[in-house]
């Protein structure tokens, strides 16, 4: 069977070129390069080369497929050809996979020196250790979709392809990081870190010009749909995700909103590691959103298109300062205009309660409750009057505590509750962040006295007051408690 022997050129350097390669040069007469525009072209002699087809043909898919024909044309001529690529015949040489699909001829590859070893000596990586996806720069659109990470982006050998690759992506940061590998090997190497919005614009690439992306960040959009796609699939297919409802979900929304309150509570912001429990919560809590929608898509009554329309619009329609002309001072001003907007768009809310959430926890719904109040005049004006109501209210607890009504007795605690709220409200402190501090205090506390109480062999259960208060005020001279 008629035979093509196919070599690689190495990266650039002719040092590069192996001495298996410079024997199958010497020693097959019938030699043919995809190209001349190489560094080490020079050490293949008497070849004939395709370059006239790049300027004749209007496509490369054209280029690749018709040298393709013509070197098994030459193969069944001659019996057996020599053809010489770029680089390395393995690592995204088109014409050579295209060559493996032929069943009228036998192909031999012999291996060659990558582009590659280059690249991760000169940005110094291990593209194991860091993942990096291979790319065709020419199909970046389709080929990174979905994908993140480290990305080496092959044949970028123009300007024009580093715009397509440019403009590919909508929604990217302008400023994300990205390296021009030009030359490389070679006595003019460039290494050159740049952004993605210069990256077309920065120096005049050529075939022997490569685009690495320490990290790509797959698009928004891609990610959301692909996550909307997940919902609609469980809700079809999924036993139980196909039971539920909007409110057999109430309780789970309930639980995911708390689980992110205590993700945030955890977070330190001298430690990014901590930020994956706060994305995994968010996670939980964006998918009962979609669940919701995927729910109303299927009655026909609305979709998540529909929830990220009227959010944004609201929020477009309620900041005025940002896309309007509206000119603001502060934060304050700002709740203000806020507030003013949503009456305009709500004129059927009169009453002062109207759109207060009554299944907030309690602590927040008092809140609110008071601030409403506040502002039909309903306030003390300064902080004294609300300190003195929770002394009120705590004489109130301790009589009808000594009485035999247990209603009673509970009102007075609410009373004294709905005081302390208020006391919170004039100080700008959110009670319920006040009370979980306070409760992850008390905890950690505990949790000490316990661990206390362990080390000297001592049992909690069995110790008396006076003790267990003994090891509480140790703790708490104990900085972190």
């Amino acid at each position: 069977m008629p035979r093509i022997v196919v070599v690689g050129l190495g990266p650039g350097n002719p040092g590069h070129v192996t001495a298996d390669t410079l024997d199958l040069i010497a020693r097959i007469p019938h030699r043919y390069l995809r190209t001349t525009q190489h560094p080490s072209a020079h050490v293949v002699p008497d070849a004939s080369s395709f370059d006239h087809l790049y300027d004749t043909l209007p496509s490369f898919d054209e280029v690749y497929r018709t040298i393709v024909d013509n070197l098994v044309e030459a193969a069944h001529q001659h019996n057996e050809v020599l053809y010489v690529v770029p680089g390395s015949p393995i690592i995204l040489e088109r014409t050579v996979a295209l060559l493996r699909e032929r069943t009228d001829i036998d192909v031999v590859i012999h291996p060659a020196v990558s582009f590659l070893e280059d690249v991760w000596r000169a940005l110094n990586i291990d593209p194991v250790e860091h993942s990096v996806r291979l790319i065709d720069g020419h199909v970046f659109a389709t080929a990174t979709d979905g994908v993140s990470g480290a990305v080496l982006v092959a044949h970028t050998h123009a300007n024009w392809v580093l715009s397509e690759i440019k403009l590919s992506i909508d929604d990217i940061d302008a400023n994300t990081e990205v390296v021009l590998l030009h030359h490389l090997g070679l006595p003019d190497e460039q290494v050159v870190r740049t952004t993605w919005f210069e990256m077309d614009r920065t120096l005049e690439a050529d075939h022997l010009t490569s685009l690495y992306i320490p990290h790509l960040v797959a698009p928004t959009a891609f990610e959301l749909n692909r996550f909307h796609q997940l919902a609609l699939t469980l809700r079809n297919e999924c036993p139980w995700d196909m039971e539920q409802t909007h409110t057999s979900l109430v309780r789970y929304l309930i639980e995911e909103t708390y689980e992110v309150v205590d993700a945030i509570a955890q977070l330190d912001e001298s430690n990014p590691a901590t930020d994956a429990d706060l994305i995994e919560e968010l996670g939980d809590l964006l998918y009962q959103v979609e669940f919701h929608a995927a729910i109303a898509q299927e009655q026909g009554r609305f979709t998540i298109a529909d929830v990220a329309r009227t959010v944004h619009d609201k929020l477009v329609s309620r900041h005025p300062h940002v896309f309007g002309d509206v000119t603001v001072g502060s934060s304050s001003d700002v709740e203000s205009n806020w507030e003013a907007i949503k009456k305009a768009e709500k004129p059927h809310r009169t009453g002062p309660f109207d759109g207060v959430v009554s299944a907030a926890p309690a602590l927040s719904y008092a809140s609110k409750a008071q601030q409403r109040a506040s502002r039909i005049g309903f306030d003390w004006p300064n902080l004294d009057g609300p300190m003195a109501k929770v002394t009120e209210e705590l004489a109130e607890v301790r009589e009808a505590s000594i009485g035999t009504d247990p209603n009673a007795t509970m009102s007075e605690v609410g009373d004294l509750l709905f005081a302390v709220v208020n006391v919170a409200r004039h100080l700008d402190i959110d009670p319920e962040s006040a009370l979980r501090g306070a409760i992850t205090k008390f905890r950690g506390r505990v949790e000490a006295v316990a661990q206390l109480a362990a080390d000297r062999g001592l049992e909690m259960s069995a110790m008396s007051l006076s003790e267990l208060d003994e090891l509480w005020e140790l703790v708490k001279q104990h900085l972190t408690h």
